[in-house]
């Protein structure tokens, strides 16, 4: 028999001999514009490292990076498979958070707190969690470019520099342009570029400005700082506005101080007493005990009411102003002035009159000191308004000659971008330095990207004597550069190294104070390993407030008048000011109070929306609205919300760009134009607004429609602060199951008799007094676990695919709990309550006894698990679960072009780099839930069994744990008695089994969910209390 010869071809351009194969035949990988290493040459360097042309990332980033290390001497601690952790910080803007990477193979793949940090202190939001999907985003610029063409840096440095030496040598004006700067070592680097143009200024702005406050504090005490808040001494809060918990000044930190306050036990009877005044229903509204609606032309009057009925009390004379009968003003009076010290009142407002209002009043309760410091003041908002106002302009007048844009979007988010947009194209020299070609970066002639923060070196100050590192997790994707070693370039400096730069700042500043006999090296590595360092704190010195309290009070009387409609605008929690808007992760996430994702819909009340025309629908149908400010009018979509002040709309920041990507391409509208400039100072809200209902019929993608948990106890169980002082079971609802001859609670029924779980039972505890409904869990549980984003269509469609949801109840004006159809329909002021919702693992699973081919089991740890390739796609366990929290793969989310837009992480080259290799990415047909990040605790496992010892208690920390800045979720091994979760919850053992799944409970809060079904969750909800009067009327 013949031997019969075969041919094989790679594909088709072999076969056909095309000539770009012809051209890269010998070319093992094809050039997709990544960083090379100047020492290797492309094909070398992946090959040493054995990625793959998918694999992005270049090198495994060591402590420090400098340069790549072959394989054949493998560094220790870069293990294939094994994860390696690096300390660093996020920073965007004046945003910052003290946080670790996690990397696999040199790709970081998940951004968690940094505990050691004294600013963020582990927490984390939204926002944070997401950022390490930008680093793969596609819309980022791969080169350098001059005009619309792709360029190299010496040609953008020779035409830079040639231009401002051109400008400075005729005396120009030259302006560098940013956000808020936290970085010591950047400021040191433009100020040796200044050195070099003298002409050359600093102006930075915020895209959402608190420059009222730093105003206000150098009229009041002749410094202009924003000081530290210490929300976790404060006993009294009252806020105006400040939606300190979800998006003012720093909300990471203040939600954690603040859940440190709302934290109660049974020998622990008190918290914190909140007040909210506001227009929308913030997130912070959303938690407060009393809220209060209020128009932002309202507030400077009933500041000032409220400081004149401190001033009374205190002896003082009264201010002009004020505004009589606000609903929970004089009792919040009454509590601050019983809290003398231990009081704190914050607000919003950007006028600087009545930031001084708000001065005074901490001054009169002895606040300075305590809950505000001064001696620590941040710098997360060091924006100048009036600054930045001047530079617009200047700019138009054709005063300025040159321009670099530090990371910033002023054309976007900025009032006046429009005009500034105008006034680039009469300028000599326009450069931004941003990572993607935003819509600053289309109007200037010159794009100098910058690395993203998970590929920089840098260092920052969010406080004073509170320093941060921030380091490389991985070499740079494409050929960006530093913005340091630009400016230093530009500058005159031949190859300056920013790195070492860093290292000498850090050995010259800091090495001397806190060294401690360490050799530097060391010293150093500590700092790094860190990713932190705290200098001692200075002593305060006394301020004595010497504004003029009877001018502040005229203004804000004469700024109080407002006619027809107000416009507040505010922070989206997803999106945040729209720098981060092409990201999917949060257009995705539901918005916590509207439940809206993909969209951006104004607010508006139920009373307005009756006057108005504008009707919701159970399917999230409205119409289209005509809202017109100051001439300008923009087409939206019109939500009905509860909590919304009568005579408001509310209206987002962050959507509406025009230069952002695939993901973020047409959603919304720009708000920025809408905030009004007083005096150069950016305001919040605007006036003599109309909204006028269209023919045009719209509908939003909510993931939660239903508005009341309608009289369901079993669901949600709360009560108020003197109740539970005279009963820690205050608000507990104990279901009672009548046998023949008596009714027995329900947990002690069941048809089966239960498993027994010799080794682990997890667990998990969530405290409904400590979650503030932020979603900063969600986003991390997405991450995580390889959860795939499926877009607004599909959402409609109640498709989505979130494993865990937080479900936000209203309260019902309703008092009838027989009348179910009236206490579907929210308050006009609701109290508010979030409750996360995953699979409760139920040791009675009702999803486990319908599965026909046994693909949903239970583990002998007490996990409800999930075997993928057992599945067949039945969905009678979804059917079957009465929580609700089972996804369906309605399709392939991976590979699959109609997800695109929605779910770059699996649908490109670059977004597939942020998957966990540690969890299967499913496929069409297959149903998934969260499975306690079963990886994590495998994990756990493995290590305790490396080292031959037991697992200790806090090795397994779950994502969403790990996300939550205010501690409400823990996790833990209900079998060890020393764990935080058996201490929580203060669990005993049956003696007759003890290891049996009837574990007593003995914390008086501790109830599960629809108990009365007898299913058994292993998952426990401590009860919400809120520190009320029990007969209090609702505002």
């Amino acid at each position: 028999m013949g031997i019969t010869k075969k041919t094989y071809w790679k594909g088709l351009e072999q076969l056909k001999n095309d000539p770009a194969y012809v051209k890269n035949a010998d070319k093992e990988f094809v050039n997709v514009g990544m960083e090379e290493d100047p020492g290797h040459s492309r094909r070398d360097f992946l090959k040493m490292m054995g990625f793959s042309v998918a694999a992005v990332s270049l090198a495994a980033c060591e402590t420090p990076v400098r340069h790549a290390i072959p394989f054949v001497n493998k560094p220790v601690d870069a293990d294939p498979g094994i994860p390696n952790y690096y300390a660093s910080s996020y920073v965007n803007g004046g945003d910052y958070c003290s946080v670790v990477v996690k990397t696999r193979d040199g790709r970081p793949i998940k951004i968690e707190g940094n505990s050691l940090s004294s600013v963020s202190m582990g927490g984390t939001n939204a926002q944070v969690e997401a950022s390490v999907l930008s680093l793969y985003d596609s819309y980022r610029l791969r080169f350098p470019k001059i005009g619309d063409k792709d360029t190299d840096w010496a040609s953008v440095d020779a035409e830079v520099i040639a231009k401002l030496g051109e400008i400075a040598g005729s005396g120009g004006q030259i302006r560098i342009v940013s956000h808020t700067i936290l970085s010591p070592s950047t400021l040191a680097t433009i100020e040796a570029f200044k050195a070099k143009y003298p002409t050359a200024q600093h102006v930075q702005y915020d895209a959402v400005s608190a420059y009222g406050i730093y105003k206000a504090n150098e009229i009041s005490f002749g410094k202009g700082m924003i000081p530290s808040y210490d929300f976790s001494k404060a006993k009294v809060i009252v806020s105006f506005g400040a939606d300190f918990l979800g998006t003012w000044i720093s909300p990471i930190e203040f939600a954690k101080q603040y859940s440190l306050t709302r934290k109660i036990d049974e020998d622990h009877r008190e918290m914190s007493r909140h007040y909210q005044f506001e227009a929308n229903l913030s997130l912070t509204g959303a938690n407060a005990d009393y809220r209060t609606m209020m128009k932002p032309s309202e507030g400077g009057l009933i500041i000032a009411q409220l400081y004149n009925l401190l001033a009374a009390k205190a002896g003082k004379a009264a201010l002009s102003a004020g505004f009589e009968n606000v609903a929970n003003l004089e009792k919040a009076a009454e509590d601050l002035w019983a809290a003398r010290g231990n009081s704190l009142v914050v607000c919003r407002s950007n006028d600087p009159s009545v930031q001084v209002i708000i001065n005074a009043i901490n001054d009169l309760l002895g606040n300075y000191g305590t809950t505000i410091l001064t001696n620590k003041p941040s710098n997360f908002r060091n924006g100048n308004d009036e600054a930045m106002s001047q530079f617009i302009a200047d700019a138009e007048a054709g005063k300025i000659d040159g321009v670099i844009f530090y990371n910033c979007n002023p054309v976007y988010n900025h009032p006046m971008g429009a005009k500034l947009e105008a006034a680039l194209k009469n300028m000599k020299l326009t450069v931004s330095t941003g990572y993607t070609e935003d819509e600053t970066g289309s109007a200037v002639t010159y794009k100098a990207p910058d690395h993203h923060y998970l590929e920089s070196w840098n260092d920052f100050e969010p406080k004073k004597n509170s320093y941060s590192l921030s380091q490389p997790a991985i070499t740079p994707i494409f050929k960006s550069r530093q913005t340091q070693e630009s400016f230093l370039i530009w500058a005159g400096q031949s190859a300056p190294d920013y790195f070492s730069i860093l290292q000498a700042n850090w050995k010259n500043w800091f090495y001397g104070k806190t060294g401690n006999g360490m050799d530097f090296q060391s010293w150093w590595d500590k700092c790094l390993y860190d990713g932190v360092l705290e200098l001692p704190a200075e002593d305060g010195k006394t301020l004595t407030f010497s504004a003029d309290l009877s001018a502040a009070a005229a203004s804000v009387a004469a700024g109080s008048k407002a006619s027809g409609l107000e416009l507040v605008i505010y922070e989206s929690y997803g999106v945040g000011n729209g720098s981060q808007a092409n990201n999917p992760l949060l257009h995705e996430l539901p918005d916590p109070i509207t439940k809206v994702v993909w969209d951006h819909p104004v607010t508006i009340s139920q009373k307005d929306a009756k006057a108005l025309g504008f009707s919701n629908d159970g399917e999230s149908n409205t119409q289209i609205g005509t809202l017109t400010v100051n001439g300008q009018s923009v087409a939206v979509p019109v939500l009905i919300q509860p909590g919304q002040t009568p005579g408001t709309i509310g209206i987002s920041l962050g959507y509406g760009r025009t230069k952002v990507g695939k993901v973020s391409e047409g959603l919304g509208k720009n708000a920025y134009p809408f905030l009004p400039v007083n005096n150069g100072i950016v305001g919040i809200a605007a006036a003599g607004v109309t909204l006028v209902k269209t023919d045009e019929a719209f509908q939003l993608a909510q993931t939660q429609t239903h508005q009341t948990y309608m009289g369901r106890e079993s669901v949600i169980q709360e009560s108020v602060l003197s109740e539970f002082k005279k009963d820690a079971w205050a608000g507990r609802e104990i279901p009672k199951i009548t046998k023949w001859d008596e009714k027995v609670d329900a947990s002690t029924l069941s048809l089966w008799k239960g498993h027994d779980y010799n080794d682990h039972h997890w667990a998990m505890s969530i405290d409904l007094n400590s979650c503030t409904g932020c979603g900063s869990c969600i986003v991390a549980c997405n991450v995580e676990n390889n959860v795939a984003l499926v877009g607004k269509d599909e959402v409609i469609r109640r498709r989505e695919m979130h494993w865990l949801r937080i479900d936000r109840y209203y309260s019902s004006a309703e008092t009838n709990h027989h009348n179910y159809d009236s206490m579907e329909v929210a308050s006009e002021n609701p109290e508010v309550v979030f409750q996360p919702m995953m699979c409760q693992h139920c040791n009675n699973a009702p999803c486990e006894t319908v599965c026909p081919v046994a693909a949903t089991t239970h583990s002998s740890e007490g996990l409800n698990q999930m075997t993928y390739n057992r599945c067949i796609g039945t969905r009678y366990c979804a059917n079957n679960c009465p929580y609700k929290v089972r996804r369906f793969n309605w399709f392939k989310y991976h590979d699959n072009q109609q997800f695109y837009q929605s779910n770059p992480a699996m649908n490109t080259d670059l977004g597939r780099m942020v998957l966990n290799p540690d969890v299967t990415v499913r496929s069409r047909g297959v149903m998934e839930k969260c499975s306690f990040c079963v990886q994590r605790i495998q994990s756990g496992k493995l290590n305790a069994k490396k080292e031959r010892r037991p697992m200790k208690d806090g090795e397994v920390v779950t994502a969403c744990q790990a996300a939550c800045a205010t501690g409400a979720i823990v996790f833990g091994d209900i079998n060890n008695a020393d764990s935080a979760i058996s201490k929580l919850l203060k669990v005993s053992k049956d003696e007759k089994r003890p290891n049996g799944i009837d574990k007593k409970i003995g914390n008086p809060r501790a109830y599960r969910v629809l108990e009365e079904i007898g299913v058994k969750p292993n998952i426990f909800y401590l009860t919400k209390i809120r520190n009320k009067e029990a007969t209090s009327e609702k505002a």
